[in-house]
């Protein structure tokens, strides 16, 4: 009967840490990265540190396609340069086409262009914008500030989807908004400590105003948030958002 009971026990046990533990499905990740490879290369950390792993077997198989070529997105809205839509789809296509089953953009600028051609790839996309904004409905219902490049900004991507949950950001008023755009490019040419210094200084002119977190919209603002010395709870990240995102598809 003693023995009955502890493999009863053992069973519970082992059901109970089972459904704590969510176990990889087997689904490959495809990441379109390279917009830009700091924060691709960013986005592969943070994947790796939330996943539920223990051990390299647990941890998802991942498909990077790092293409730091295209076009700049947001020169492009502003009348700037070349479209990069063309790039985006031929690296999305490229990813699914080599054994991707779940797609993910680690640049947001770029949803505004893949939300004109979601429908024409064959597998789902982990959209950055609306698990951002889960996020921060989850962080601050209130609301929050929204900090991103003048072409995420200029297209409203995130205000349309925030706006079909319900939710409602904060929007920096124009004169602080090229400064915002700088710290991106600060964060591209490798200058995270002159990034982190601008930010902390746009942080804390939006926190005058109301103090709310901000929503790292663009994939260099949470590597320049980390040299700001400012509370990590508040900030959004729109990195660490995409990655729950995509560990929520892979993982049951």
């Amino acid at each position: 009967m003693k023995r009955l009971i502890l493999s009863i026990s053992f069973i519970l046990t082992c059901a109970m840490a089972f459904a704590q533990n969510p176990v990889y499905n087997g689904k490959v990740l495809g990441v379109l990265g390279g917009m830009g490879p700091a924060a691709s290369a960013e986005f592969m950390k943070i994947i790796t540190d939330k996943a539920p792993a223990t051990i390299d077997q647990e941890h998802p198989k991942i498909i990077l396609y790092s293409n730091p070529t295209t076009p700049d997105r947001t020169a492009y809205i502003l009348g700037k340069g070349p479209d990069p839509e063309p790039d985006l789809i031929a690296g999305l296509n490229a990813l699914s086409s080599w054994g991707a089953d779940i797609l993910a953009v680690t640049c947001n600028t770029a949803h505004y262009y893949i939300d004109n051609f979601r429908d024409q790839i064959d597998k789902p996309i982990v959209h950055i914008a609306d698990e951002t904004i889960r996020a921060s409905k989850e962080r601050s219902p209130e609301g929050a500030w929204l900090t991103a490049t003048l072409g995420t900004m200029r297209t409203g991507v995130y205000q349309k989807h925030a706006e079909q949950v319900g939710y409602t950001f904060l929007i920096p008023s124009e004169d602080i908004q090229p400064a915002i755009h700088e710290v991106t490019d600060l964060v591209k040419a490798g200058k995270y400590e002159q990034a982190g210094k601008l930010l902390r200084k746009v942080c804390k002119k939006l926190w005058k105003t109301n103090k709310v977190p901000i929503v790292a919209a663009c994939t260099e603002l949470p590597i320049a948030y980390q040299y700001t010395g400012l509370p990590a709870d508040m900030c959004v990240s729109s990195l660490d958002a995409l990655a729950e995102g995509c560990l929520r598809e892979l993982y049951k």
